[in-house]
């Protein structure tokens, strides 16, 4: 039996954040399966799933805890593997106009619906032609049974006149 955790990171951007998680995991038998990485506002910020025995998770956890001392900050939470069944998952694009509360509103619309974000990353931009920015979204979505791309987008473009979705891969 194997144990998973997922780990949330946090720390000071700077090189070699990624090598002393990884060097740490590998010397502590852990597998690095899954990960999210990004910086942000001068901060590195991740979550990965790992995969340990047990008789070595207690000894990843602390040699993880021990990272603080360099300034990386971990938290560690057991998990399970995914149970996920092969569901209708679609990959979209949102363009609008941004605004305070456009992913409340976003987010609100999908789980009114019973739309489950997998994933979702967004930026915004200022835009060439004016002084306003210009929101940006990418995400992976699991559809409830029956629901297709082009009612998604429906809804989604419901929002407002300036909301523009494309479904990249469906």
């Amino acid at each position: 039996m194997t144990d998973y955790l997922v780990l949330t990171v946090i720390a000071d951007d700077r090189e070699g954040i990624v090598e002393q998680i990884s060097q740490t995991i590998i010397q502590h038998g852990g597998n690095w399966m899954e990960s999210s990485m990004a910086r942000l506002a001068g901060k590195f910020a991740g979550i990965l799933m790992v995969e340990v025995e047990p008789a070595q998770h207690a000894d990843l956890e602390q040699a993880l805890a021990a990272l603080s001392a360099h300034g990386i900050k971990i938290i560690v939470e057991q998990s399970a593997p995914s149970q996920e069944k092969d569901a209708d998952v679609s990959c979209i694009e949102i363009v609008a106009n941004d605004r305070p509360g456009i992913v409340g509103e976003i987010s609100t619309l999908l789980a009114s619906h019973n739309v489950s974000l997998i994933s979702l990353e967004t930026f915004c931009e200022s835009t060439p032609m004016s002084a306003g920015m210009m929101f940006y979204a990418h995400t992976y979505l699991q559809l409830p049974e029956g629901m297709t791309g082009e009612q998604l987008t429906a809804i989604l473009e419901s929002l407002s006149d300036d909301l523009m979705v494309e479904i990249v891969d469906a």
